[in-house]
């Protein structure tokens, strides 16, 4: 992370040793019409390289500060947080911004998408802010919409796409800055069933090529596809445990019947094939 704070040299084999992500005695403590809220109570949560993690717990368990920690979205009140072995819960806003660019990911349940934009453009964005020469942003944009079954979709608007699709270009969009890890808060929530499992057979087929990936859910059943699940409760860990069984969604979408083509259908399947330019 250029022009960050580091944790100060290290060998490349204590690098893979150690967590990618790691909080420790963090709290989150809102104060809200002088009403206290103490949102994480004191949570421990490491996150190794090519983990694929699912946090669940109830509306306001803790689970979407954390994410927002995660995310360097929001500082932890107590405690600390570093991400490849670099403390950044103490950095400034523009370094934080710096972090998000760089080394997260992020995939959200509303797609949050610009409406006026193609599929392509909105997968340029988060070059554009990262400085990436445009003929290398179109390459990287065009190579990640076709890992995610979206090539020759290109210059569709959102209006133009379904749920399913338009978190296909969410996923793709996350991608392109070759993140660290991808955060992916409830991406299943405004889906349908299939196009559910569609956007967790991408994210296994992610995972397959070592990508970290944390998801955010309330559904059980999203949390199976994960090969760890993290429960909270009370703004604290209430389990941390490998799902036994992980749910196989490739598997699953072979067994359902076909879609008929209706030009908004998830008709094309996702590859979740190399991106341009990804990680190593």
């Amino acid at each position: 992370m250029s022009g960050l704070p580091t944790s100060g040299p290290s060998s490349d084999l204590s690098a893979r040793e150690r967590p990618l992500l790691e909080i420790a005695g963090v709290h989150k403590t809102y104060f809200m019409d002088g009403v206290t809220v103490k949102a994480l109570r004191g949570v421990d949560l490491s996150v190794r390289r090519g983990e694929f993690v699912a946090i669940m717990g109830a509306s306001g368990s803790g689970k979407s500060t954390l994410m927002n920690i995660l995310g360097c979205l929001d500082r932890p009140t107590h405690g600390t947080y570093r991400i490849d072995g670099t403390e950044v819960s103490h950095l400034t806003k523009d370094q934080l911004a710096a972090v998000r660019n760089r080394q997260i990911g992020f995939v959200f349940q509303g797609f949050n998408l610009l409406s006026r934009t193609s599929a392509l453009e909105n997968v340029e964005m988060p070059m554009v802010y990262a400085n990436v020469p445009a003929e290398v942003r179109g390459e990287r944009a065009l190579a990640a919409l076709a890992s995610v079954g979206l090539a020759g979709r290109e210059h569709h608007h959102p209006n133009q796409l379904s749920g399913g699709q338009q978190q296909r270009v969410a996923i793709a969009r996350a991608l392109v800055n070759r993140p660290a890890v991808i955060l992916a808060d409830e991406p299943t929530g405004n889906l349908d069933s299939r196009s559910s499992i569609e956007i967790m057979a991408i994210f296994q087929g992610l995972n397959q090529q070592g990508i970290t990936i944390v998801l955010i859910t309330h559904e059980s059943d999203i949390a199976q596809y994960a090969r760890r699940s993290v429960r909270f409760k009370d703004g604290l860990i209430s389990s941390d445990e490998p799902v036994a069984h992980p749910l196989d969604a490739t598997a699953e979408l072979a067994a359902l019947p076909p879609l008929q083509a209706n030009g908004l259908s998830d008709e094309a399947a996702p590859n979740a094939g190399p991106v341009a330019g990804d990680r190593p």
